[in-house]
């Protein structure tokens, strides 16, 4: 007992019992959370359209809203989820109890859009520039749309609109190789500044949130030679998809002859995304050209704004009308590029020439093997183009130098080595020390020091929002090994204090933290550089390296050096 007074009286041993109070907090473990997180949510999908908001990707993992119930029947893992929707009945109410709120959604099958030769009348607003005046108002105008038939696939299970993970139990962000997803090495075409990269960043930050991919990290980095990266890491998106959203620049340009008529993004004010203005086309639907060759066609509408509906007016204003299976259009047709690729050209029609129209349809096409397949490649296409439109193009030109996909289920089994090898290195190390010193007050010190250090380098990723990968946690390891060395300096001058009536414990504790300070500088100016190496990839190992052989210097070992002393100086 007086033992513990001694040591709760240290002031180290305090200051160690406060960062892992402290660590504890932020990690914030919560092992009795029950049901499954929601990672993204489908716009225009049935819980999106109950009100379900997708979570932030700066949310802390515990914090994000989980369904726990569905019709009062308990969730408690990813499973339970599916297999209670598939129970579901179509277009039947039910209850969507999460940690936050009861929401009312209607289930519902996949639908698939099909357009009738038909139209209907429909009223809409827009903003209208006023050159005059320099001011926008709002203006009603009505168009002509295609009807739409929805066709369900009642072979297939409902739908919520909710993609689904096992709910996290700490703050712990998991990395690319313990959740699976892709992740993508991008580098500029060529060199820029400071700001343009930055607007890279939010611009692909904004195209991977219109595709309605979540859980996105988008960041900058530089490796030794000065290279300019951009790291991204995204869970769950297939490598394709990123493929198409990152490689390509996007930059759309519309043209009559050799006139630019409106590029994507500032110029364009609205883009149909919904079904009654965006699916597969009514006028040329789909064909098969081979055995297995399919092709689909897709449109959807757009507005451009009043100075590109101007420059098509100047554009079209001197060409000649022609005739064609006896409707009119002008000779020049509508071009369409993306990246400097033509990928479509649309025939003008004759009421347009010399119009400063503001809505325009877009159309493209998509191959398959089978008329499905088709239609999926159409659909993805269109959705591509859409967010391309949305977003604009990319400042520069960007290339996937490296990319790297891991699927979930390797995601858990390397979370699950991880956590085996980490007791086995624990014990391993306790049993090596105990062999040499025969004494648990030295052994036992020193595995409660190697186990605080683990809390509190947790924490500290926890409280940043360090996503722990592979590196991070042989950052972590590296720390924690180097760590022991100095508890076995420490312990081994202690002793050596102990035995010999000409040498104090303090005489001893200095040196001993001299030759663990010096070993401090070597290890953290060797980590330096590998902040940048690798194009950063290294970054993960470098800072948890420094930041753990820190806390261990400043935190651990003296509170160590304090135990060991008052266990062992009788």
């Amino acid at each position: 007992m007086e033992t513990l007074k001694k040591l709760l009286k240290s002031g180290r041993v305090i200051a160690l019992l406060v960062f892992i109070i402290l660590a504890l907090v932020a990690i914030h473990p919560a092992p009795w959370t029950d049901g499954v997180a929601i990672r993204s949510v489908t716009k225009e999908g049935p819980a999106y359209i109950a009100g379900v908001v997708a979570p932030k990707a700066t949310a802390t993992p515990v914090s994000r809203e989980r369904v726990i119930a569905i019709n009062k029947e308990a969730i408690h893992s990813v499973d339970d989820y599916y297999r209670v929707v598939e129970s579901l009945a179509p277009n039947v109410s039910i209850q969507l109890k999460t940690n936050k709120k009861l929401y009312r959604v209607i289930p519902e099958y996949r639908v698939e859009k099909v357009v009738l030769n038909e139209t209907a009348v429909e009223n809409r607003t827009k903003d209208v520039f006023d050159t005059k005046t320099n001011t926008t108002k709002n203006e009603t105008y009505t168009v002509e749309v295609p009807k739409i038939k929805r066709v369900v696939h009642e072979d297939e299970p409902v739908d919520l609109g909710l993609s689904v993970y096992d709910a996290p139990k700490t703050n712990l962000r998991k990395g690319l190789e313990l959740q699976g997803g892709t992740r993508v090495l991008l580098q500029p075409d060529e060199k820029v500044s400071q700001e343009v990269l930055e607007a890279v960043i939010a611009s692909l930050e904004q195209r991977l949130n219109v595709y309605g991919i979540s859980d996105v990290t988008v960041k900058s980095t530089i490796d030794l030679s000065g290279n300019q990266f951009i790291l991204v890491e995204i869970a769950g998106a297939t490598e394709e998809e990123i493929r198409t959203l990152l490689a390509n620049q996007g930059k759309f340009e519309a043209k009559v002859g050799n006139s630019t008529i409106f590029h994507g993004g500032s110029d364009i004010t609205y883009v149909c995304r919904s079904a009654d203005c965006s699916g597969i086309d009514p006028n040329r639907g789909c064909r098969q050209f081979d055995v297995n060759q399919w092709a689909c066609s897709f449109f959807f509408e757009i507005s451009t704004s009043p100075q590109a509906a101007q420059s098509q007016a100047d554009a079209t204003r001197n060409l000649a009308v022609i005739s064609e299976q006896g409707e009119g259009y002008l000779s020049e047709k509508l071009y369409l590029y993306l990246d400097d690729t033509l990928v479509d050209s649309l025939n003008i029609g004759a009421s347009l020439k010399g119009q400063a129209t503001t809505d325009i349809q877009i159309t493209g096409s998509g191959a398959g093997s089978t008329q499905a397949n088709a239609m999926q490649s159409a659909l993805e296409n269109m959705k591509n183009l859409q967010t391309v439109l949305a977003t604009g193009s990319l400042p520069v030109k960007l290339n996937i130098m490296k990319i790297d996909a891991v699927s979930p289920t390797l995601g858990e089994e390397f979370v699950r080595s991880t956590v085996v090898m980490t007791v086995l290195a624990i014990l391993a190390v306790v049993l090596v020390i105990f062999a040499k010193y025969r004494e648990w007050k030295i052994t036992a010190p020193i595995a409660v020091t190697m186990l605080a250090e683990i809390m509190i380098l947790l924490g500290v990723a926890a409280l940043i929002g360090w996503n722990l990968d592979l590196a991070a946690i042989a950052g972590i390891i590296v720390a924690v090994g180097t760590g022991v060395d100095d508890q076995i300096v420490i312990t081994d001058e202690t002793l050596r204090a102990g035995r010999s009536e000409n040498l104090n414990w303090r005489d001893r504790f200095k040196r001993a933290f001299f030759i663990i300070m010096a070993a401090y500088l070597t290890a953290v100016v060797s980590m330096i550089p590998l902040l940048f190496a690798g194009a950063g990839l290294l970054k993960g190992f470098a800072l948890t390296t420094i930041i753990g052989v820190s806390v261990g210097v400043f935190l651990t070992r003296p509170a160590y050096a304090a135990v060991v002393e008052i266990l062992l100086n009788k």
